[in-house]
């Protein structure tokens, strides 16, 4: 992604699937799993690569070829993949979520939380790589929420 804070396309690089669930896994820098883990799971982390399992029904967060895994419990913020649509967190340095897109829509009929993110990945100020759980920059998370949040607040204002 052009312009992303975050280097390269993390994406791009997935060499194994998650042992609970069987989706594919994409890497994410160690740097990332350790700023993320609680005090409790950091102390069973032995480094290696690991993975980050994006299956909304696995409660596997990160796990490695070695076996290694933890879990949404071990994370120290709630991760946006895992949880449920309404009130999820998706920028996870400038606190953007579903509830602040979807207040600003009702208030405003539009959200300009990707301008927001846009301007901060300008300005160098965000830190994907290490606080988004992925570890990959979270603007295209951010554009697909908008979207599906102005979606949600069409189709309640239609609903009778």
């Amino acid at each position: 992604m052009t312009g992303c804070c975050c280097p390269g396309n993390v994406d791009e690089v997935s060499t194994s699937r998650c042992p609970a669930s069987g989706s594919q896994g994409t890497a994410v820098d160690l740097l990332a799993v350790k700023a993320l883990l609680t005090e409790g799971a950091l102390r069973r982390l032995v480094p290696g690569d690991y993975r980050f399992c994006p299956d909304a029904s696995c409660a596997v967060v990160y796990f490695s070829a070695d076996g290694d895994r933890f879990t949404t419990a071990d994370v120290r913020v709630p991760v946006w993949q895992k949880l449920p649509f309404g009130d999820r967190p998706i920028c996870y340095c400038f606190g953007e979520s579903e509830a602040s897109i979807r207040s600003e829509v009702e208030s405003n009929g539009a959200s300009t939380a990707v301008e927001r993110i846009r301007h901060h990945i300008d300005a160098e100020r965000c830190a994907c790589e290490v606080r988004n759980p992925r570890g990959a920059c979270c603007l295209g998370d951010v554009i697909a929420a908008v979207k599906q949040v102005e979606a949600s607040v069409t189709t309640t204002r239609v609903a009778p």
